[in-house]
């Protein structure tokens, strides 16, 4: 049986975050929206529009009749020579795999970049069993020698510079490793060079799933993907029931998206179909199709848009939040604004509580996201479900929360208590003024002022607004 999750602390991850890592975050981030930008620009705005919603509503019909979709994928995969596997949750994700990896005498794996091997936590799984597991992606290789998690969707090694990780292969690999990328990415090839040829099994996720031919998607930037997929003798792919889409025509648009707003590449350097066992590639392909959650997710129709990502990792380039405290302070697999609509829903509230209120709900993420998830919309849902709880969930909020928000929300609902409290906090405020501004507030409100000035508190909003009027202007 496994351990109990420990609830995720926000705010205490952010206080532990190691002051080199907003600047590394926010300066790869920005170099990310900036290929995007001009990638989408090179595709024009109206064009890349039309894109976004047809994506939004093609995914949106694939995850609302999964019932038709995935026992077509699972006949597809079959007919094909492949073996599939069905998984209610991560235990058996990972019992699926070390029995398939037992039974063939595997004892070393490398991996492609998967954040569903991330979620189900196989690694450790796999090396408590014996197995030795290499990840072969470059950045999935520095946190994997680090000991740390992937702080970003795409780039895992986002929160580090160079001089991190010439450091880091210096200790961890005892070779001289200058701050140099080409050089570091040639040490690392070196040594991953052997694992291909030796291993005997290779594990991948997936991008999509076709249903119509059974056909899994990987999409890489390097050559590891490949490799990992055809010369090990067996292949097992995990991945979530999520990503299946209908057909190819499907893949034509999402294709379209994904490279561009990942890394603002018209397509990514590998695009690999995988349909079955071929004449030159494994001996056998296993499909583990991955439910953990998605399923609970579907049924709140609320929230159900959360399944529609691709994993492009854009929501994060673009928010304030995670640019100034990095992916790992979001303490699940998934960061920034995805992972603050995703995580909750996948762990419950009662770990992952915290998240939903980790944003300022600017609307970047929304606007940026290129299948459409209304992101700030499923982030109120979510702080609702966490403060007063659901069909689907209890409430988790301390009750002086719940009350606090009850009593707020019915001072605004009523015009005279309203006006009264403007009035009591214009007088408390004077001893903290300072012009327009309160550059320092009292406890617990002194969470904002750390950070910045609050507004002075009006109660004569409507006079200013009436004599505002009257001027034109």
């Amino acid at each position: 049986m496994s351990a109990p999750v420990p609830r995720i602390d926000f705010r205490a991850n952010t206080q532990r975050v190691p002051p080199n890592i907003p600047a590394a975050t926010q300066k790869n981030a920005r170099t990310g929206l900036l290929h995007r930008a001009e990638s989408v620009h090179a595709l024009g705005d109206d064009y890349w529009e039309s894109l976004r919603q047809a994506a939004h509503d093609l995914r949106l019909h694939a995850i609302t009749h999964l019932d038709y979709y995935l026992p077509l994928l699972e006949e597809h995969v079959t007919k094909a020579g492949g073996v599939v596997h069905w998984a209610n949750d991560a235990g058996d994700a990972r019992r699926i795999v070390q029995e398939i990896a037992v039974a063939r005498g595997v004892q070393r794996i490398v991996k492609v970049k998967s954040m569903a091997t991330e979620e189900i936590e196989l690694n450790h799984a796999l090396q408590d069993a014996g197995v030795q597991v290499l990840e072969s992606d470059l950045g999935e290789f520095i946190v994997q020698l680090a000991g740390q998690k992937p702080s970003h969707l795409t780039a895992p090694a986002l929160h580090m510079t160079k001089e991190d990780i010439a450091a880091l292969f210096r200790d961890k690999l005892c070779v001289d490793a200058p701050a140099d990328p080409t050089v570091l990415t040639e040490i690392a090839r070196t040594r991953l060079r052997e694992e291909f040829l030796s291993a005997d099994m290779g594990i991948s996720g997936g991008n999509f799933l076709i249903a119509e031919t059974g056909t899994l998607v990987i999409l890489t930037n390097e050559g590891n993907g490949r490799m990992c997929t055809t010369l090990p003798p067996v292949h097992t792919a995990i991945v979530g029931i999520d990503k299946v889409i209908p057909d190819w025509q499907s893949l034509t648009v999402l294709l379209k998206l994904l490279a561009r707003s990942a890394t603002g590449q018209k397509m990514t350097a590998y695009v690999s179909f995988i349909t079955g066992v071929t004449q030159d590639g494994p001996r056998e392909f296993h499909l583990v199709l991955l439910d953990n959650g998605r399923t609970r997710i579907l049924q709140d129709e609320h929230a159900r848009e959360t399944l529609l990502c691709i994993r492009c990792g854009a929501c994060l380039n673009i928010c304030p939040v995670y640019n100034h405290v990095g992916g790992h302070a979001y303490g699940a697999t998934y960061q920034g604004p995805i992972g603050a609509i995703l995580s909750p829903q996948l762990l419950g509230t009662k770990i992952a509580g915290d998240l939903p209120f980790a944003s300022s709900l600017c609307g970047a993420c929304a606007e940026i996201c290129p299948v459409k998830i209304p992101i700030p919309e499923i982030l109120l849902h979510l702080r609702r479900r966490v403060v007063e709880g659901d069909e689907i969930e209890r409430a988790v909020a301390p009750t002086v929360v719940r009350a606090g928000g009850k009593l707020g929300a019915f001072a605004l609902g009523t015009p005279w208590l309203y006006n009264l409290g403007a009035r009591l906090l214009k007088i408390a405020q004077a001893p903290l003024r300072r012009d327009d501004w309160l550059p320092a507030l009292l406890p617990p409100l002194n969470r904002w002022t750390m950070a910045r000035p609050f507004p002075a508190f009006r109660a004569d909003f409507r006079a200013w607004w009436k004599k505002r009027g009257a001027r034109g202007g």
